[in-house]
């Protein structure tokens, strides 16, 4: 371990806050003895990963109990990690694009059901081989059971080539190239493009460009004021992760500030923990501000969100990666089991790009959950089983024994 990255890790010990107490001792020393386990799983992979930075945090009835902060934010110049690291969250970004198409649902502006080519009528020229299926809906692009494969633009294979694409008419002029891989409604097939088509729908309704609508209808309300998309501004940017790839165990630095363009509702989206804890604690539900966070999403709603949709057991990318995993609405389900072995649900997503690896997982029964973000990708990730392999994984999968180590009903806030 280098010198450097020894003395950022004891950062650790400092930004952590007591963990949260529970009624009795007896219920808190299987959350205590999974928390010891995570932090050396945590210290350990990062260090054998060559992963440069990491955060970590848990939340119980609202509150963070835990924060970890590992390594550095800019490896090169020794800036380490801390409270207001900005992260890329990739794919997480997905889960604010369906809590924006729920919101228009609720305002009675579309249906769920409805075909995606009533609002994007471009998409009439993707080749369709089963048209006798029924139109491709909303709701199936949300699950990812359309039938749409994942990336469809040919980007990115060389260095001279865009980040993104940056205008929607570039993929407009694809659409004739593009078709339906599967039978839609049939099977889990995850596409990045067709949560693009979703942003197109929020702006075509909205009648704002997408991240204006987020910004005024999620973050904002939420008090996320340190997020944004895609460029970082200016006031921001001494806060602004570099990120890096581990390739041939050498860690190398990826491009710096990247600019989603036109995909930004499928993985533009940047924020430093607390504001992602915030985003945590709105989606777990918290009694003390219900009435803000019904502003945002009616509670049944999202619960509407997290019921499943289609199995995704043959995708290793997302949630807990299993063969168990279910695909809800733009979150992803998995079961987890109490200590008395009472089983619960897992709801979440995971992200990755440009050197970013980022993990969303809550247990809403228990009203606590974790967010995980690095800024290091050790390995490219693979729809394997392999996948749960990497240090990345290693990690997040521990993460889950805290949500498994607490009691069916959470105990009482943090002080």
């Amino acid at each position: 371990m280098s010198a450097k990255l020894a003395a950022a890790m004891l950062l650790l010990s400092i930004a952590t806050p007591a963990v949260a107490q529970t009624p009795t001792p007896a219920a808190s020393q299987p959350f205590d003895k999974a928390l010891a386990t995570f932090r050396q799983t945590h210290r350990q992979e990062i260090s054998r990963g060559n992963i440069a930075g990491s955060s970590f945090y848990f939340l119980r009835n609202g509150q963070t109990a835990v924060a970890d902060h590992i390594g550095f934010q800019d490896a090169d110049a020794g800036v380490p990690v801390d409270d207001r690291t900005i992260y890329h969250w990739a794919s997480i970004t997905k889960t604010m694009t369906g809590i924006a198409i729920m919101q228009l649902r609720d305002r009675g502006l579309l249906s769920l059901d409805d075909p995606i080519t009533k609002y994007v009528p471009e998409l009439a020229a993707v080749h369709n081989p089963f048209a006798d299926a029924g139109p491709v809906t909303l709701r199936q692009l949300m699950s990812h059971s359309a039938g749409y494969g994942g990336p469809t633009w040919p980007w990115r294979e060389a260095d001279w080539q865009p980040f993104e694409p940056a205008r929607w008419s570039q993929l407009v002029a694809m659409l004739p190239y593009t078709r339906i891989l599967y039978r839609p409604g049939s099977r889990f097939s995850y596409s990045n493009p067709g949560i693009v088509y979703l942003g197109q729908v929020i702006e075509r309704l909205s009648g704002e460009d997408y991240e204006v609508y987020v910004d005024k209808n999620i973050l904002r309300p939420l008090g996320m004021y340190d997020s944004y998309f895609d460029r970082t501004p200016a006031h921001l940017l001494p806060h602004r992760a570099h990120s890096y790839y581990v390739r041939k165990g050498k860690r190398v630095a990826a491009p710096f500030d990247v600019d989603t363009g036109v995909t930004v509702s499928n993985g533009g989206l940047n924020a430093p923990m607390p504001d992602m804890a915030r985003y945590a604690a709105f989606l777990l539900g918290d009694p003390a501000h219900a009435a803000a966070h019904d502003l945002v999403l009616k509670r049944s709603s999202l619960e509407e969100m997290w019921k499943p949709q289609i199995s995704a057991g043959e995708d290793f990318t997302q949630g807990r990666m299993t063969q168990t995993t279910q695909s809800g609405l733009s979150f992803f389900l998995d079961e987890g089991r109490s200590p008395g072995g009472q089983p619960f649900t897992f709801v979440g997503h995971n992200g990755d790009q440009n050197g970013f690896r980022a993990y969303l997982s809550l247990c809403p029964s228990k009203r606590a959950g974790s967010i995980l973000a690095f800024n290091t990708e050790t390995e490219a990730v693979q729809n394997s089983p392999k996948n749960r392999d990497t240090a990345e994984s290693r990690i997040a999968l521990a993460a889950g024994a805290l949500c498994e180590a607490l009691p069916d009903t959470a105990g009482t806030p943090a002080g």
